[in-house]
């Protein structure tokens, strides 16, 4: 005990010199006009005259990166000194990237998570638009440049993770002190569910949206029926189609593929060979057209691979799978993620049995894609722990999934011990399923939900769930409509 104590007092000591520092890279920024500043306080009339951005850095910890106006809002894209390893906090920070979008401190507040890069440009998750409200978004760890150095992976788990965001949450809320929702799209659905599993106390709901959930990381089968019954068997076989002839046309194509690398600078020295980079490209296609695409956009693909030229052949997978993406370039910033699902999260592994004896290499572990560098084993009992825990205590957590989206295929379920929950399904929806895709009813109710948990719930909405909408306009700027999905050049990942 003397000895966790003492971590905790040097590690207070520590961030409190650099929320000093912070205080004054705030200080050098200019000031906003007046118009713009939140007189909004819980803490009395003293308070209340404060400047938003002053209160923020006035955080142990906690210094500015920029400000960015945005009408409505102030944008802060801060670091938050934070401890490598929570169980022994003496043992060293470092510097993690979180994002404020501040409205009001009278309005309830999202606390938003990818699991990858945060953005550094102003956007509203669903549930921050539903209730009209403040948002803080936050950028997963190891991710850089929210990676210490040197780096220890063994400090890269799922309860360090969720241990960022309290403490993170315990900064903020004496700020925004009114009601908090934890909100995120795939891997970040995933974050926001371990979130609420370590600290459960700290949420008044959690909104996840297309989260995987890979119970037993040896059976797959979900995957293999998925295939076999997505969308249509016209999409269906002009996919498998357009694959096999990638496969059969290995040589031509890899000669082009040679040339971009060439032309680009790509590596394939963490994969292994320029050979089995092309190879996962192209058996990441028809996973990667259903997770970012939708059934009409089927059209594209061509009708008759076996008659398609070879850049038809080669536009199409890399237009959807993406040719940089096995390179070392496109894995570098993904490094934390293949670790972690090769450490914890679990991997999807689809036969795909219409490419026949093409592939020499199958689907490709997560181990294959992080340096040799860095030691990796398999921990079978942490989404076990989770899959449990959501069956039997989840309270106020809500599941938005996509009917067409790979990652739904193994979702989250609520078990007997569920309380004011849910799980949806957005018909035909991909892997940017949104609440405002499903059905009138259902879109209502989950609305009337969010709105509840959030303590903002009109009182015609608390009469009658089928009048719920969101409180803030729909803002092409900040807001995703149902459907679009944010595309970077890796594809088989959450």
């Amino acid at each position: 005990m003397r000895k966790s104590l003492t971590g905790v007092l040097s590690l207070a000591v520590l961030i409190g010199t650099v929320g000093a520092t912070g205080a004054s890279a705030g200080a050098a920024t200019a000031a906003e006009p007046a118009a713009n500043r939140s007189s909004g306080a819980a803490t009395g009339s003293e308070a209340s005259t404060e400047d938003i951005k002053d209160r923020i850095l006035a955080i142990p910890g906690m210094s500015l990166i920029e400000e960015k106006p945005y009408a409505g809002y102030r944008y802060f894209v801060l670091n938050y000194t934070q401890p490598v390893d929570h169980r022994r906090p003496s043992k060293g920070t470092f510097q993690q990237r979180i994002t404020v979008l501040h409205k009001d401190v009278s309005r309830p507040t999202v606390f938003s998570t990818s699991g990858y890069n945060v953005s550094t440009n102003p956007s509203r998750s669903e549930p921050t638009q539903i209730i009209d409200g403040n948002q803080v978004s936050l950028e997963y760890r190891f991710f850089t440049p929210s990676r210490p150095a040197p780096a220890d992976w063994s400090k890269l788990d799922i309860w360090q993770a969720a241990s960022d965001q309290h403490r993170v949450f315990t900064a903020l809320k004496k700020i925004y002190g009114k009601k908090w929702l934890a909100t995120g799209g795939s891997k970040g659905g995933m974050t926001a569910t371990y979130f609420e599993r370590f600290y459960p106390k700290d949420m008044d709901g959690v909104v996840a949206y297309v989260a995987p959930n890979d119970v037993n990381n040896k059976e797959d089968s979900a995957y293999d029926r998925f295939f076999r019954n997505v969308g249509t068997k016209e999409c269906r076989d002009k996919l498998a189609g357009v694959q096999r002839e990638a496969l059969i046309r290995r040589a031509p194509l890899q000669k082009k593929y040679k040339e971009q690398a060439a032309a680009n600078g790509w590596t394939f020295n963490t994969i292994g060979s320029m050979d089995r980079a092309y190879e996962a490209t192209v058996l990441d296609y028809g996973w990667a057209f259903w997770q970012y695409s939708l059934l009409a956009d089927c059209v594209d693909i061509p009708a008759d691979a076996k008659k398609a030229t070879d850049d038809d052949i080669w536009n199409s997978v890399d237009s959807i799978s993406g040719f940089s993406a096995y390179a070392d370039q496109g894995l570098e910033t993904y490094t934390p993620y293949y670790y972690q699902a090769g450490t914890q999260l679990g991997s999807p592994d689809i036969k795909q049995p219409w490419l026949g004896n093409l592939s020499r290499y199958g689907y490709q572990p997560p181990r294959n894609f992080v340096p040799r560098s860095i030691p990796m084993k398999f921990d079978r009992r942490a989404m076990r722990d989770i899959d449990s825990w959501v069956k039997h205590n989840a309270r106020r957590m809500m599941y938005v999934n996509g009917e067409n989206d790979p990652w739904s295929a193994e979702p989250f379920r609520l078990g007997r011990g569920a309380k004011d929950s849910a799980v949806y399904t957005v018909p035909g929806g991909n892997h940017g399923a949104r609440v405002s895709g499903l059905p009138e009813a259902q879109r209502a109710k989950a609305t009337a939900d969010i709105l509840r948990w959030a303590g903002v719930a009109p009182a015609a909405v608390e009469n009658d769930p089928a009048k719920a909408k969101p409180l803030a306009k729909f803002d092409t700027r900040l807001d995703q409509r149902n459907g679009e999905v944010e595309r970077d050049e890796a594809t088989l990942r959450p």
